[in-house]
């Protein structure tokens, strides 16, 4: 279940995929996830796909953390992979969570 999101920022990113080099794309999207869970103020991720688009959400502690990893060399070096090869179109939207909830079946 997921936890509490209150207070948190979450980046929302929303895109269509060009479907070129598939392997490649799912390479660099494992390796940014693992070096996102790296970075201080890392919150969490989520992220669902189908039809090559895509939305994931990424939490972060502060708007502080967010930028840092916006500015991470690593990171910047695949966004422009990402325009060159992977995506048609993204849009970006960074928002503060003002209340967060959760349910889950048992």
């Amino acid at each position: 279940m997921a936890e509490d999101r209150t207070g948190q920022l979450v980046v929302l990113f929303v895109s269509e995929r060009t479907g070129d080099d598939a392997e490649g794309y799912a390479a660099a999207a494992d390796a940014m996830d693992r070096l996102a869970a790296e970075q201080p103020g890392y919150r969490g991720i989520d992220s669902v796909s189908a039809n090559g688009l895509g939305i994931t959400l990424s939490y972060w502690a502060d708007e502080a953390s967010a930028i840092a990893w916006r500015k991470h060399p690593e990171h910047a070096a695949t966004r422009e992979a990402g325009r060159g090869r992977w995506y048609k179109w993204y849009k970006l939207h960074v928002a503060d969570i003002g209340r967060s909830y959760s349910w889950s079946r048992e």
